[in-house]
């Protein structure tokens, strides 16, 4: 075994075996981890089916479920093909909000295609432990072979609408090419079709799906659960992780301009931090996060956090806590601290409970629960 095996085994083994503290102190709540499952291998997203089933995405292409805080051993068969390559692979989740009735899911993954691999986006009915009836109403395009930025998180929007995150695949100009899916927002109808109020319909150069561009790699997005607003956050390069509030029809800059700069040599990318025509972050992290997940909190386990949005860090560990004012970020605090590895997705449980996921081989499901007196 040579050297780098011996380290990378025993950070793995840290990360596996490590013993949370009693609690933990916040400036607004104490709180404990709890961990619910382990063994899953590098999860990507997780969802609550209702009755308290958890759905989860394994980035290798597996689907599983969780059920009264078990691993079942079978994973969930008819996925479509999927292409297991650098940040790609099965990814995102999103329950119909008809599950009751429909039993309907929809998923993102890295899918092959005539010029390579790409986000793709389907939906199929879960019935029992199989996927049926699948469809798939999403296709990237153009695909090319890189590994990088699949952006890739689901959000059900307004009118029966679905939001759909990409990355800039690694190439960076893309995000500036309205003909072009990478580095943008896609807003569709559940069906595929193009909802008729998208800002580029009318534009025979655009694809007509993006609803904004300038974007590098979004990899987390949230409704304000007040205003309706659509929330993202996403991946700069070294330095610069934006929080941003989408609006319809606007360029947020990327590669232009960025917060960031370049690996390694740390030169400047693009033409600064600002350039009219292109939207300011409402937020950004220098040095980088690596922003993973975005949730507003709305339960009642934890009422002085109600109203904060949540979101995870990949690079440290972490999960930031923003407190917002008038769509400004007035407070960031840092809850955990490495304690549970990569931090890949933040979700809130039926039970007003914060839960975790970690991208690790053997990924976590932990539990963050308030200490009572």
């Amino acid at each position: 075994m040579t050297l780098n095996n011996i380290l990378v085994f025993l950070v793995m083994f840290f990360v596996s075996s490590t013993v949370f503290a009693d609690s933990y102190s916040s400036t607004k709540h104490e709180y404990r981890l709890e961990t619910v499952v382990s063994g899953l291998r590098n999860p990507w997203s997780m969802e609550f089916l209702p009755g308290g089933d958890i759905l989860v995405t394994e980035k290798s292409g597996r689907l599983r479920r969780v059920s009264n805080d078990k691993l079942l051993p079978d994973e969930i068969k008819g996925l479509p093909e999927i292409r297991d390559k650098g940040q790609g692979g099965l990814l995102d989740l999103a329950i119909d909000p008809g599950f009751e009735k429909n039993q309907t899911i929809y998923f993102s993954y890295s899918a092959p295609g005539k010029s390579g691999i790409g986000t793709d986006v389907s939906k199929a009915r879960l019935v029992g432990n199989k996927l049926v009836d699948r469809k798939t109403i999403f296709k990237l395009s153009p695909k090319t072979n890189g590994g990088y930025h699949f952006g890739s998180r689901l959000l059900f929007g307004k009118n029966g609408t679905l939001f759909i995150t990409l990355g800039d695949r690694g190439e960076m100009e893309r995000s500036q090419d309205l003909s072009d899916h990478a580095g943008s927002l896609i807003r569709i109808n559940l069906d595929g079709s193009i909802p008729e109020d998208n800002p580029f319909v009318k534009n025979k150069q655009a694809k007509p799906e993006i609803y904004t561009y300038g974007n590098r790699n979004i990899q987390g997005i949230a409704m304000h659960p007040e205003t309706g607003e659509v929330w993202t956050v996403e991946h700069g390069p070294q330095g610069g992780d934006e929080l941003n509030l989408m609006k319809p029809g606007v360029n947020y800059g990327w590669p232009v301009i960025t917060y960031g700069v370049n690996y390694v040599s740390g030169t400047k990318i693009g033409e600064g931090t600002e350039k009219e025509g292109m939207a300011q972050p409402i937020h950004y992290w220098i040095p980088s996060i690596a922003t993973s997940s975005l949730l507003f909190y709305t339960g009642d386990a934890f009422p002085g956090w109600t109203g904060n949005a949540f979101v995870g860090s990949l690079r440290f560990g972490q999960l930031a806590r923003l407190e917002m004012k008038n769509n400004k970020v007035v407070k960031e605090e840092r809850l955990i601290n490495g304690e549970v590895g990569r931090i890949r997705e933040v979700q809130q449980g039926p039970d007003g409970l914060l839960y975790i996921i970690t991208d690790e081989t053997n990924g976590k499901i932990v539990r963050i629960k308030p200490v009572r007196n």
